[in-house]
């Protein structure tokens, strides 16, 4: 018996569906389910939010969101961590932080994790640079290592424990060497 491809699910679909654990994303038309964080990734999620809502909350800036999802250019992906310019945060009618977010990333950062692909990782990076993100960040934990991308630039690799790492304009106030990025995995 012959059977036919599944018919492939649009946007709006995926959309209707329930949440995952963890999050899958729409890509090309395809459901990918993430893997399922682990210690390290975890680790440098949650130190990367904290550091970077502690100066850019704080000052009204900006802010920071872990694992939420932005559906922007015909897809749906969920960054591992998301930086918003304050003025860019979607609001409800009340005020309050929205559901939704129907944009880009201001900066988009992911974390490797051990069973996942890089290259996927990357697509989402600049798919997210080719819609107004100003700065995607790749930072794997096995290497050591950050890729920074920048809209229309070659991407960079920092390795070295001292090096400075690029950060968005909005930014400023907040400053990382690759070493202070990996030390958070020995506290």
């Amino acid at each position: 018996m012959v059977q036919s491809p599944p018919k492939p699910m649009t946007l709006e679909e995926f959309l209707d569906l329930p949440e995952t654990k963890p999050a899958s994303e729409y890509i090309d038309g395809q459901i990918i389910q993430k893997p399922m964080p682990q210690g390290k990734h975890s680790t440098i999620q949650t130190e990367f939010s904290a550091t970077v809502n502690s100066v850019l909350k704080l000052r009204k800036i900006g802010r920071a969101f872990s694992e939420l999802r932005c559906t922007f250019g015909g897809r749906s992906t969920v960054p591992d961590v998301t930086v918003f310019i304050q003025s860019r945060i979607p609001r409800d009618q009340s005020g309050e932080i929205a559901n939704v977010f129907p944009l880009a990333p201001d900066w988009t950062i992911e974390i490797l994790s051990p069973d996942q692909n890089q290259t996927k990782v990357t697509k989402n990076i600049l798919h997210c640079l080719n819609h107004g993100t100003q700065m995607g960040w790749l930072i794997d934990p096995d290497e050591q290592t950050v890729f920074v991308y920048l809209p229309r630039q070659q991407p960079e690799a920092f390795d070295e424990r001292d090096q400075s790492l690029p950060i968005p304009p909005f930014a400023e106030g907040i400053s990382f060497t690759v070493g202070s990025i990996f030390d958070w995995l020995l506290e």
